[in-house]
This record gives structure tokens, sequence and C-alpha cells, in this order.
């Protein structure tokens, strides 16, 4: 099969096309040929040699796809060859096969393509795992989301909005600050030419905060929080270690809290995907919330696609097209 592998670790040009046998489902597990694969930043983190695939996953890019299912390993008797699914994946996603636990898989939903099905497993896996699982939040409170214009935060607001809560997010352009407007959001700030602490403590601060920032926005989220908030991390893009007033959190009762998808136990992914399916497909499969697109790539041209991601010029996902013959 043809799949896109790691070189070396390094930019988007140690992307490489090439050969791979097919891979064989284990007993639990489904392959799916792929049509679609969701392009993320783990992706890029793990080309640059800065996250290290699970034990036992594939070494090759990719912890999203959409397509038909192809083979059905021992013990699976939720799905049949032919299905067409959207699924989470260890890795491996960049490429013509894959395989994946099959409670990790979940149908396209009605009225959506596989372009977008594709779209869906990593962003929603990790906006509901966080910002409703992790972080409760309620209908009625202020949630505020970094990055508003990604996949992460576009799927943040159009959920969040969704399920009742009043939205405010940052983005770097006027251009990104109006799409996330037009999801839901209430407050859009320009971080380049406002500061968010004020302009947030301005709507009464936020109940909850999603950040994938970290550095020296983790105090800075701390004093955008009301008495009794929740801050929940999910990456670091502008480092990792940062000193913080606890003495503030004690005060204020304030909750620190993050977590990452991939290291998490095939167990609670499957958990994940059975709130996702009861409480979420339903919302998609009525047309009310949707995945937000940017660009399509053939999978040939994956450092293409992974160039944009890392420009951040981009609003919404980053596709690669695998198969011709799957639409």
């Amino acid at each position: 099969m043809k799949a896109v592998e790691i070189i070396k670790a390094g930019g988007p040009d140690v992307l490489r096309l090439t050969d791979r046998p097919t891979p064989e489902p284990g007993h639990g597990e489904v392959r799916i040929k792929v049509a679609y694969a969701g392009v993320n930043r783990p992706d890029a983190l793990q080309r640059a040699g800065l996250y290290a695939p699970p034990k036992g996953a594939s070494d090759l890019p990719g912890l999203e796809a959409a397509g038909e299912i192809s083979a059905i390993g021992a013990g699976v008797t939720d799905w049949a060859v032919g299905d067409a699914v959207c699924a989470l994946l260890p890795g491996g996603g960049y490429a013509e096969e894959v395989c994946t636990p099959a409670a990790h898989c979940l149908p396209v939903p009605n009225g959506m393509d596989l372009r977008q099905a594709a779209c869906l497993p990593e962003t929603f896996f990790t906006v509901w795992s966080n910002v409703f699982m992790r972080g409760g939040l309620q209908a009625g409170e202020r949630f505020f989301v970094h990055g508003g214009s990604s996949g992460i935060g576009t799927t943040a607001i159009q959920l969040a909005r969704h399920f009742g809560a009043r939205v405010f997010t940052t983005a770097g352009t006027d251009e990104k600050c109006q799409a996330c407007r037009d999801l839901g959001a209430e407050l859009a700030v320009n971080y380049k030419e406002r500061d968010f602490v004020e302009a947030v403590r301005a709507e009464g601060g936020a109940h909850l905060i999603l950040d994938m920032v970290g550095g020296d926005y983790l105090p800075r989220n701390l004093k955008t929080l009301v008495d009794d908030g929740r801050l929940v991390q999910i990456a670091f893009l502008q480092g990792a270690k940062v000193e913080v007033n606890f003495a503030q959190m004690m005060m204020r009762r304030l909750t620190l809290t993050g977590s990452t998808l991939r290291p998490q136990s095939d167990l609670a992914k499957a958990e994940i995907a059975r709130q996702l399916r009861t409480q979420v497909w339903p919302v998609l499969a009525a047309g009310k919330v949707a995945p937000v697109m940017d660009r399509e790539f053939a999978l040939g041209d994956a450092a293409q696609a992974h160039a944009r991601m890392e420009s951040s010029a981009h609003i919404g996902k980053i596709v690669l097209k695998v198969a011709e013959t799957i639409t």
C-alpha cells in the first residue's frame, strides 16, 4: 500500500511517499480503506521528533481517518466489511489502509461525506473529553478557548455554544476573529491587538478555559478565570515550563488540569467514543454542528499540508485525500 513515512526528525520535507505492507487487524480491531485522513498538530510534533507513537502503534503519522472497513479482526461484532466509518487512530492514518480498535470507530453522520467525517475524530474526541468530561462545562457558563480558528477551536466554539455556554475566543487576525463569531463566539479577541485578560474579564471572566498555547499564557489564563474557575491544558505551543502563583490558585479555589489523547488507554478512548455517539453524533446528523474545512491535499503532498498548518494560515481542518475510488 502507499503511505507517507517520516524519514527523520525535521520539517515538512522529511515526509516521504513510500510503499508499506498492508496491516492486518488484531483482536478487537478493524482495518479501514482510507478515503481521507485528517492533518493535526500532533502529526507535526511526531514529524519533528517531539511526540513518539505509543508502544505498538504504527510509526506512520495520522491520528484520524474516514473510509470503508476492509477487514474485521477476531472478536469484532459491531461492524461489517463495507461499513463507512470515521475513526480515532493510534497512528498510521497517512496510508491507504490502517488498523484501529473497533471501539474507536464511529459511523459517518447522516448527511456528511467521508471528507468531512475525516475531520471529526481527533478534534471531537479532544474537545468532548476535555471541555465536557474533564472540564465539566455547563449551560450558562462562560467558556474561553484559545486558537478559535483552529480545528480544536472551531469544534469547541460550536459544541460549547450548542450546549448552552457563552463562548469567548482568541485568534490572530480580524478575518479569523470574524470566522469565530460566525460560528457562535460572542467575543473574539485579536490577541495581537488586545489583551485577552482585559477583554474577557470585562465580560465577567471565564468559568472554563481550554488552552493549547501554554508558556506565559498560563498565569494570564489564571487571572482570566472567575473564582472556582477551571483551566484545561491540552498542549504547550509556547513551552511547558512556567512560574505559577499557587497562592492565587488556593485563595480563589482554581482548578488546573489537562490531558493528552493519544497515550490514553483503549478503554478510555472507547468511553469517549460512546459518549460522542449518543450525545454529539445526533447533533452532527441534524446539521447543527459541522467541521470547518480549510484545504485538501493529495496524500503525496503531505509536506505541503504540514507547511500550511504550521504557517497558521488555515481556518479549520486540513485533510489528505488518500483514495480515488471512495467518495
